[in-house]
């Protein structure tokens, strides 16, 4: 994932979360904004519920993993919220989870996804 492509101030993300309606998909819960910018970006949030620092940032890398090996439509932020039960998920079933909700959202670039 680029720095270009991340969301971090506070402000936007209380925006994102305030104006938006949240889309729940097993452990994960992801509000999603349409803009006008012709780019897209990424806020990831981890709770310290999760566990501890090292849990945490792990979590994020695998996030941010996930996240940069797809393409994705323009136009939009996408604040994407762990839940507890990420915990008992090894990588395999977090990236197959997080790409399920993806298409479900229709933010992924190509195929029938697509908008037109």
């Amino acid at each position: 994932m680029k720095k270009k492509n991340v969301l971090k101030n506070n402000r936007d993300f209380n925006r994102i979360i305030k104006n938006n309606k949240p889309f729940k998909y097993k452990d994960y819960v992801i509000y999603l904004e349409r803009i006008e910018d012709s780019n897209y970006h990424f806020g990831i949030s981890v709770s310290k519920k999760l566990g501890n620092a090292v849990v945490r940032n792990k979590l994020k890398r695998q996030l941010r993993s996930i996240i940069s090996k797809n393409d994705y439509q323009n136009n939009f932020n996408c604040i994407i919220i762990l839940g507890k039960g990420i915990l008992a998920k090894n990588y395999q079933q977090m990236d197959n989870n997080l790409q399920d909700a993806f298409k479900k959202l229709n933010i992924l670039l190509g195929g029938a996804n697509e908008e037109k």
